[in-house]
């Protein structure tokens, strides 16, 4: 068997690993069952079977996410575990890597929350900048609650002790079981409608999930995006959030806390108020300090100790100017004499009379000299002629023929050669003063 025909275990564990990782629906995941098997390590890190009716497997919950669960896990309890499912390699055998988990009896409400978080935190009503600013000093606090819960007593009390000033309106609402959330919505849409109050406070006391279950209501949610009045949420206690306080333009831990943010206290303003009152006597004590020392160092200054001095030399100073002034304007104005002069010289130089003068006269000259160089250029080309003439004459064929000779033609082409005539051919012969027409009797080469 040839190498290639198989693999170790340790490759074909991690390609296993490998399918396992890249499968979207083994990334993360919900599923329910029981614990068995736990051990919490010393460490923090948590070791559990997660089983049911049929099947188990192994999971494990690192530090980091078990130091987040608000309960203890133990054997036999039902949960809902979130988390992905990967191969461990040293034993080859696949696992839960836990990231949350929940008791069996909240999980449903759970999953419907975080669902309901996911969905309206992707739409941006959780953003930072659709956040409203809480007035500095309100008039008037609308208050959405159950009217017989302590909470609401515990609003408008911290209300008038900090800030007797203001109004409070109490928006009567339900605020646990099955109407609760139209309720709510009800009042909020009823404060907007009306502009009943300059801020409204939507809470309630601590509870269950399942008691706080309306506050993560959908329809709530949007209703507290959409008041155009700051909301203030004040649900439950210090560790409880809904889907409210993150939908809010900001979140108080308790019903307490929202008032004492809703309002400032009179006791803050009035060391505010007097510390300003200080700060103001001591920079306006400090402004009139630095006048008077200014009025002093003026009072004391030469000018006004000996203003006539002052004058005589100012008298001096503008004489000395006034002789500075004269000298540079003498300066400048010849200057611009010379200047002037220039330009005199410069446009009667560039007169269109004085140009027309200079081009007539260069004209003239130049005619003349094209005159004088044709004449000699003439004389040139006529002596070159007759040159060449003398030597066309001496060349000529009827000078050759003047001295006897005559040219002998067959049909229009000069006979060079014997060769080129026969016996009683025509020829044409031309003679100086006329043209013969003779027949060829006989022909002999000469050699």
């Amino acid at each position: 068997m040839s190498e290639a025909a198989y693999v170790t275990v340790s490759a074909l564990t991690k390609y296993i690993k490998r399918k396992f990782d890249v499968d979207p629906h083994l990334e993360d995941i919900w599923i329910k069952g029981e614990l068995s098997n736990v051990k919490i390590h010393t460490r923090g890190h948590i070791y559990f079977t997660l089983k049911d009716e049929h099947a188990r497997m192994q999971a494990v919950m690192f530090q980091r996410q078990s130091s987040r669960l608000a309960f203890k896990p133990e054997d036999g309890m039902k949960v809902i575990v979130r988390g992905g499912i990967s191969v461990y390699e040293p034993s080859g055998s696949y696992q839960l890597y836990a990231k949350e988990m929940q008791p069996d009896g909240v999980g449903a409400l759970y999953l419907a929350y975080e669902e309901l978080k996911k969905k309206l935190a992707g739409e941006g009503l959780f953003d930072d900048r659709h956040k409203q600013a809480i007035p500095a000093f309100p008039a008037t606090i609308g208050v959405v609650t159950s009217p017989t819960g302590a909470a609401v007593r515990d609003v408008i009390t911290t209300l008038k002790r900090r800030y007797p000033l203001v109004k409070v309106i109490v928006l009567p609402a339900l605020v646990q079981g099955e109407n609760a959330s139209r309720s709510i919505v009800k009042r909020i849409e009823e404060a907007n409608s009306q502009k009943m109050c300059d801020v409204l406070i939507v809470g309630r006391g601590g509870g269950s999930i399942e008691e706080l279950w309306a506050f993560n209501e959908e329809i709530v949610a949007r209703a507290i995006f959409a008041s155009a009045i700051p909301v203030i949420s004040a649900v439950g206690h210090e560790t409880d959030f809904t889907i409210s306080d993150f939908v809010a333009d900001i979140r108080a831990a308790t019903p307490t806390g929202a008032a004492e943010i809703a309002v400032p206290h009179t006791t803050d303003l009035m060391e505010r108020a007097k510390t300003a009152e200080v700060r103001l006597t001591r920079a306006m004590q400090q402004h009139i300090g630095k006048k008077k020392e200014r009025v002093q160092s003026l009072q004391s200054s030469y000018a006004f100790r000996f203003p006539k001095r002052l004058y005589t030399q100012k008298e001096q100073q503008f004489d000395l100017l006034y002789q500075q002034f004269q000298a540079q304007l003498t300066e400048l104005t010849e200057r611009k004499e010379r200047q002037l002069e220039r330009n005199t010289y410069r446009l009667t130089a560039l007169h269109p009379e004085t140009q027309l003068k200079q081009a007539k006269k260069r004209y003239e000259e130049r005619s003349n000299q094209l005159t004088r160089s044709m004449n000699v250029q003439l004389k040139q080309l006529h002596s070159q002629f007759q040159t060449v003439l003398g030597k066309l004459n001496a060349l000529s064929p009827l000078q050759v023929m003047e001295r006897g000779y005559s040219l002998a033609y067959k049909d229009k082409e000069l006979i060079k050669s014997v060769d080129q005539v026969e016996q009683h051919d025509t020829l044409e012969v031309k003679m100086t003063d006329g043209v013969l027409t003779c027949e060829v009797l006989q022909k002999r080469g000469e050699r």
